[in-house]
């Protein structure tokens, strides 16, 4: 079968086209934007790419038509498949009835960490030697790949909140009837779609509705939120991390090691190199959902400390004179102040961070969480914040950090005021969740070259 994907460079939709192309299907696709990683994935993988929503795509006479949520009505191509009536499925949906439906499904939701915890998970089945398929929303570094299909029965997914389709407004992970739940944690978010957190916790409910009481539920047991979603009405164990009478972790030593305790019983010792508290609840996590597919706690300790996290997760994109360069996906105020508390963790008190922010995403370009980011850029040193595309006034929401930060238009400009502050011992952090216009290879370049 042929088919042609719509929004193929998005994370998601991404992987699809990967597993299709595994299954055996001929993959091609558009989107309006193309950007590594995941271009750089799909061209390896040998799948076409078309920029741009031409109508005339159709000619491509593909059997099917997959949606992604990217795609809205006025959409040029997608007027065009519904005008002739062309065939078309959204896909979660595609992915539910031609790949998860046979398989023992271990799906990881929340707000944060949903990439990281699905990576881990992914690596600790790997690991045991169970050859697990996987859809991540990013690139595990242990894999090189956001996705593949496997004959094997486990399949890990990370199960995104956000709508499935213009056609289809529950959320996506309603589709994937998951055996084994992670929820790991649940802030506001997507305010371009939710009018509150009390709309995201009713998301989350109709998933919890999906898991069969031979299932697990690996809840966050510090979260408020969770526990009100699961308040509602629960018909599958659960199992709480973050909390003494579930999973745990103990005292952690400076180079970031811990025990990892069930209850009242020590499980193991974690040595491994990632940072950060966020970064220990998503293992507890992952190992708490992996001993539910069989794989003994131990394994999935020793597991971890093999795990190398996933591209765009505080990953390091190169140094110059001494000033190091890293790229990073958070995007929402909580990720933002993880991330640099974690830089900072990392790098000492005595070496100055510059954070470089880029706020992309639609619940950002809304404006809903400006009043929090100060607070989230408190262990930065400098803030450099690009405002393209912005519909409210990013330097008067920095205004509590006004003799740190600064604000930029043009992207350029930022890059010659970001590497005129840097010096050697510089720590420069980029996030945002697009490409961001390339910025980390030109301040690696103007570095390099003046």
């Amino acid at each position: 079968m042929h088919i042609h994907i719509l929004g193929i460079c998005g994370t998601f939709m991404g992987g699809i086209a990967v597993i299709a192309q595994q299954a055996g299907h001929r993959v091609t696709g558009c989107d309006a934007n193309v950007y590594p990683p995941m271009s750089t994935q799909l061209e390896a993988q040998g799948i076409r790419l078309t920029e741009g929503w031409d109508p005339e795509q159709v000619g491509l006479e593909p059997d099917l038509f997959v949606i992604g949520n990217v795609v809205t009505r006025g959409n040029p191509l997608m007027e065009r498949i519904l005008e002739r009536g062309l065939p078309y499925v959204s896909g979660p949906q595609w992915l539910a009835e031609n790949v998860l439906r046979s398989k023992w499904v271990l799906a990881v939701a929340g707000t944060h960490g949903k990439t990281t915890t699905s990576s881990m998970a992914a690596w600790i089945l790997q690991e045991a030697k169970l050859d697990p398929g996987f859809l991540i929303g990013g690139v595990p570094l242990n894999f090189g790949i956001s996705a593949r299909l496997t004959d094997s029965p486990f399949f890990v997914i990370e199960a995104d909140e956000y709508d499935t389709a213009f056609f289809d407004k529950r959320s996506k992970f309603v589709h994937y009837r998951p055996r084994t739940a992670i929820l790991n944690n649940l802030e506001f978010d997507h305010a371009d779609i939710f009018p509150d957190l009390g709309a995201i916790e009713t998301q989350f409910h109709h998933l919890v509705r999906t898991i069969p009481g031979n299932g697990l539920i690996v809840s966050n047991g510090i979260e408020a939120s969770l526990d009100r979603v699961l308040e509602r009405g629960c018909w599958t164990p659960v199992q709480r991390f973050g909390v003494k009478t579930g999973w745990h972790a103990g005292e952690t030593s400076p180079d970031g090691a811990f025990d990892v305790h069930l209850g009242d019983v020590r499980q193991g010792r974690l040595a491994w190199e990632l940072l950060g508290e966020h970064n220990r609840m998503n293992a507890l996590a992952a190992i708490a959902a992996a001993r539910h597919a069989g794989v003994p706690s131990e394994i999935g300790i020793d597991a971890l400390s093999r795990f190398q996290n996933v591209r765009r997760r505080m990953e390091i994109r190169g140094t110059e004179r001494g000033i190091t360069v890293y790229d990073d996906f958070a995007h929402h105020p909580t990720a933002i102040a993880t991330t640099v508390a974690g830089l900072r963790t990392k790098v000492g008190k005595a070496a100055r961070i510059l954070a470089v922010l880029e706020p992309r995403s639609n619940t950002m370009k809304l404006g809903v969480m400006k009043a929090q980011l100060p607070g989230s850029l408190t262990d930065a040193d400098r803030v450099f914040c690009f405002t393209g595309g912005l519909g409210w006034d990013a330097a008067e929401a920095l205004e509590p950090i006004a003799a740190k930060s600064s604000t930029h238009e043009d992207l350029d400009a930022m890059v010659r005021a970001i590497t005129a502050e840097a010096g050697a011992g510089d720590h420069v952090l980029v996030m945002s969740n697009g490409g961001f216009g390339g910025v980390h290879g030109k301040i690696l370049d103007r570095l390099a070259n003046g």
